[in-house]
């Protein structure tokens, strides 16, 4: 997280005019007296003791989550480009992050007191407290050290969002690969239709034509003779001299 993020953060805070408790929480935050700082979704909760106070007391300031369909616009953008996958794995916050998110409508950080709610154990007034500016600073300050901690703020954590950006990026080189196999084959087989390489399929021979002599040797031939020559013999020309019965 830069300055350019950081710093309209914190804007929106001192806008509130209310410069010694800011000023006093600034000092807080460098003296280290925020501890436990814990970012979730939505939800930032942090241990306060200022040099002044006999305990410390719980700081919360929230945010609304994006919900499902806002991540998945966001990760199929950030997706798209390896860039920024290449940064988010390398830890590193996009220059131009923003933009992915202006591009869904949405903003990373907060930037109108109307998008945060806050509350501190203490209960003094007026609110923000000492405790709660000191919790702004050091969040503001945690983003340097840790850029994923702002999309767990915004409910996506770090191990959530890299996986899935690494299955969005996976899935598009895996249909990238699948593209040219799919044209070459539709290639190959345009080019076949059209240089007429295809195997053509043979035709089927006609049956031989039925013989009509056929019938005198699939009965029993009558036991009657001429001049010692069986009858059917005797028939067997006449039967050839008829024409073949056509194939059925």
């Amino acid at each position: 997280m830069t300055d350019r993020y950081a710093t309209p953060f914190l804007a929106m805070f001192e806008a509130l005019r209310m410069a010694p408790t800011f000023a006093r929480g600034r000092r807080d935050a460098r003296a280290g007296h925020v501890r436990s700082l814990d970012i979730s979704s939505s939800l930032v909760t942090a241990q306060v003791r200022g040099p002044e106070d006999t305990r410390a007391f719980r700081a919360r300031i929230a945010v609304r989550a994006f919900g499902a369909a806002e991540w998945s616009r966001v990760e199929s953008d950030l997706a798209a480009q390896a860039r920024y996958v290449a940064d988010l794995l390398a830890g590193r916050m996009p220059a131009d992050i923003d933009e992915v998110f202006a591009g869904a409508g949405l903003t990373l950080l907060p930037l109108s007191l109307d998008e945060v709610a806050m509350d501190c154990s203490c209960e003094r007034w007026p609110m923000p407290c000492a405790h709660l500016a000191a919790t702004c600073y050091a969040l503001a300050a945690s983003f340097d050290t840790d850029p994923f901690g702002v999309f767990a703020w915004r409910g996506r954590g770090r191990d959530e969002l890299l996986v899935r950006l690494s299955d969005l990026r996976g899935a598009a080189a895996r249909k990238a690969d699948a593209a040219p196999d799919a044209a070459a084959d539709a290639s190959l087989g345009e080019l076949t239709e059209f240089w007429g390489t295809s195997t053509p399929t043979p035709p089927v021979p006609p049956p031989p034509p039925v013989r009509a002599d056929l019938l005198l040797d699939q009965v029993d031939p009558p036991p009657l003779t001429y001049g010692g020559v069986a009858l059917a013999e005797l028939l067997r020309p006449a039967y050839l001299a008829l024409p073949p019965e056509p194939p059925r």
